[in-house]
């Protein structure tokens, strides 16, 4: 699907396509060309109309998992990616975003999936003066809603993280190593994403492309800020789920301890008994105790009580139990 906004002489519009005329300079036009997951035909509008290096609309209509951005003799071409948390697999996704910035355009090209751009639309239909900014603030808005989108899947990650610590503390759950490392997968692909996505951002905010202006480098600033923040707190998260996984497989091993031990004094305890009992099986004449036969029973049960108490003294007084 594709979206045309057009603003020319103080308003915005929305047109069926794009005019050659509108792509000049000197128009005094500013367009918004969006392309929601564009068929081929859709697609070609990147090469026919803006004429667009073919390697850009490669990857642009391709999906690309490392934000970066790459300038062109009139055009910058720009890829970051938005961010979803899907409930139900418990996973964070994301989806990529190419922008195509000249001085007087911004196209987009997405799979249809991207709230900030629907945002920013509806942004744009409400208020005229938006597109009459530029299409570099049209990029810094949605780039600014893109950002600010990651902060709930943060707040969810930081929630599964301290539920995972209070189950590693106090109890345990047959899964927990399962969830621990599912977490862990989706830091590390939040790193993947943040990470260079602060450095494209970063280079935007320090303005070294000539369509940024100076008011334009301090807002992408400070998006550029909060994509550290981000950056930090990945890598925060990180250590602190590594660290769970440390300590629930140090409680488990632990345990395992504990439970060894203690089939392990039982085991001590009746091989001497299992010795006594089996003297007493023998076919052979033994020694026997005062009191008759009758006696003889109670005689052995003294015999390996006296042996079990004598046992477990000297575990105690060793401090092996």
């Amino acid at each position: 699907m594709v979206t045309v906004y057009v603003h020319a002489r103080g308003r915005t519009s929305r047109a069926e396509r794009v005019e050659p005329a509108w792509l000049d300079p000197s128009s005094g036009v500013t367009l918004w060309v969006d392309l929601a997951a564009p068929t081929p035909e859709e697609g070609r509008i990147l090469a026919d109309d803006f004429r667009f290096h073919p390697l850009s609309v490669e990857d642009a209509l391709s999906a690309i998992h490392h934000p970066k951005i790459e300038t062109y003799q009139e055009y910058l071409y720009l890829i970051l990616h938005s961010i979803d948390f899907q409930q139900i697999e418990h996973r964070i996704a994301t989806h990529d975003v190419d922008f195509f910035l000249g001085r007087q355009y911004l196209v987009t090209v997405h799979d249809g999936r991207s709230r900030s751009i629907a945002r920013t639309k509806e942004v744009c239909e409400r208020r005229e003066q938006v597109l009459a900014e530029g299409p570099v603030s049209v990029l810094h808005r949605i780039v600014d809603h893109m950002v600010e989108s990651y902060r709930p899947e943060i707040e969810e990650l930081e929630e599964q993280i301290d539920q995972l610590e209070d189950e590693a503390v106090l109890g345990y759950e047959p899964d927990l190593v399962r969830r621990i490392l599912e977490v862990k997968r989706d830091l590390a692909s939040l790193r993947r994403v943040v990470v260079p996505q602060r450095d494209a951002v970063g280079r935007l905010a320090r303005r070294e492309f000539a369509h940024i202006t100076d008011e334009m480098a301090y807002r992408f600033r400070d998006v550029y800020d909060q994509l550290v923040r981000l950056s930090d707190e990945a890598t925060l998260f990180h250590d602190r789920v590594t660290g769970i996984l440390e300590a629930h497989l140090s409680a488990t091993s632990n345990r395992l301890n504990v439970v060894m031990k203690v089939l392990t004094v039982i085991s001590t305890i009746f091989l001497p008994l299992t010795v006594l009992t089996g003297m007493w099986g023998m076919n052979i004449p033994l020694p026997a105790f005062p009191g008759g036969a009758a006696a003889q029973f109670w005689w052995i049960g003294g015999c390996m009580a006296a042996i079990s108490g004598a046992m477990l003294l000297l575990f105690w007084r060793k401090g092996w139990i």
